[in-house]
């Protein structure tokens, strides 16, 4: 103890190590800040909750991916940013698994390849990133799962476009008003938000609960 005490006492250094370190923040705001963005998550999760359009989306959309999946089709997630990351997500959770064990389901992400990303970028343009690699391995009957908080970006919507001239079925998740992608796809799942970190947390969300749908589905053919 003598010895600790004199190394504190001739090193300011060593007894900054003893000391609280000051906050970088206002912690009763940052507090304040994460209570008011559980609520406004809670309050979005309940309005699913009262949503029968939303309820019936997801189920419908279950159902349209179940059968792909089980005619032996593919469904290809894509998506920018944050959907970008959302797609790689719920195709493995098709391919990997979700919650019970059961053969690898058919889930691929066109957001992983990055030589395919940059080749394409560069050699066509960004908006065609995801319509090049569905030329390459759609097939009629495969399907085409879109996701676009905003509803309105030109990659994903020329996507779309060709997924459905190559006769892919599609599906899109996205926010309140859907924009375009809305009226692009066969079956369209909308987030009643307009911000875009609501829209981010309720995809995820809707999308566990899509992989939780097609294991049941599943399953219960086997």
């Amino acid at each position: 103890m003598e010895h600790l005490k004199s190394t504190i006492s001739e090193s300011p250094t060593n007894y900054k190590l003893f000391r609280q370190p000051k906050p970088s923040m206002n912690l009763e705001a940052a507090q304040s800040l994460v209570v008011t963005r559980l609520r406004d998550s809670a309050s979005l999760t309940q309005r699913l909750l009262d949503s029968t359009d939303y309820v019936r989306a997801v189920v419908t959309a279950a159902d349209a991916m179940t059968k792909c999946l089980r005619a032996g089709n593919k469904i290809l997630f894509f998506g920018n940013g944050g959907s970008a990351a959302d797609a790689q997500h719920l195709a493995a959770e098709l391919s990997g698994r979700f919650l019970k064990e059961r053969p690898s389901l058919s889930g691929w992400a066109l957001t992983t390849n990055a030589s395919a990303m940059t080749a394409i970028g560069n050699d066509y343009s960004f908006d065609e990133v995801f319509t090049r690699q569905i030329q390459g391995i759609g097939r009629p009957q495969d399907m085409a799962f879109a996701i676009s908080t905003s509803g309105n970006s030109p990659n994903v919507l020329r996507a779309v476009e060709v997924a459905r001239e190559r006769e892919l079925v599609s599906i899109g998740l996205t926010g309140k008003r859907g924009g375009k992608l809305r009226q692009s796809v066969d079956h369209c799942i909308c987030v009643p938000s307009e911000e875009t970190p609501r829209i981010q947390e309720a995809h995820i969300l809707t999308g566990h609960i899509l992989c939780e749908l097609i294991d049941e589905a599943m399953l219960a053919v086997q």
